[in-house]
């Protein structure tokens, strides 16, 4: 008799301990996506901010700003869909990538770039556009310049696109978001 009421009160201690462990590790991790959020939000904000109050002035700016437009569209989408805390990560890294955009139209239109933007995986890596280049991509010429130009009015951030460094600069065609999307 005694022995089953050890057995009894050892898996009641042990059962406990169970739920107390679970619910602290529950409430780390709603704590870890509480934070991620909030992180992702503060940058999603701050592009929000900048694609509101700015209107291009050229081709190249007004393309820019276009482009961040749509990632502060994504970014707000996938930060409220996000369930844990590498989706808002990514909705931040959506953001920045928005920011990066927002200092090309920036510069293109003779303006400060603002203030520095953390680096998007792959960029350093991919470097950037040092001089006017032209190649010959998927049959199609392209351009590629340092600064923008009426041939070279797409900006691109740099990063890895369907596995491939490309250097951040303006291009004369988005070519990169049709290999994004087959690479998706």
């Amino acid at each position: 008799m005694a022995t089953v009421v050890v057995l009894l009160s050892v898996m009641v201690v042990v059962l406990l301990a169970v739920v107390v462990v679970s619910r602290t590790q529950r409430s780390r991790t709603t704590a870890q996506l509480a934070d991620a959020k909030a992180d992702a939000r503060r940058v999603i904000e701050r592009l929000g901010g900048q694609v509101y109050s700015l209107a291009g002035t050229d081709d190249a700016s007004k393309q820019a700003l276009a482009d961040a437009g749509e990632r502060f569209n994504a970014a707000g989408s996938q930060i409220e869909q996000a369930g844990t805390p590498a989706q808002a990560r990514l909705a931040k890294e959506t953001a920045l990538e928005g920011l990066y955009y927002v200092r090309a139209a920036r510069s293109a239109m003779g303006m400060d770039p603002g203030p520095a933007v953390p680096e998007l995986d792959g960029q350093r890596s991919a470097g950037r556009v040092t001089e006017d280049r032209a190649i010959d991509f998927d049959g199609r010429r392209i351009e590629a310049s340092p600064t923008p130009s009426a041939t070279t009015p797409n900006y691109y951030p740099g990063g890895r696109v369907a596995g491939r460094p490309v250097p951040a600069g303006w291009y004369s065609e988005p070519w990169w978001k049709t290999a994004l999307v087959a690479g998706a």
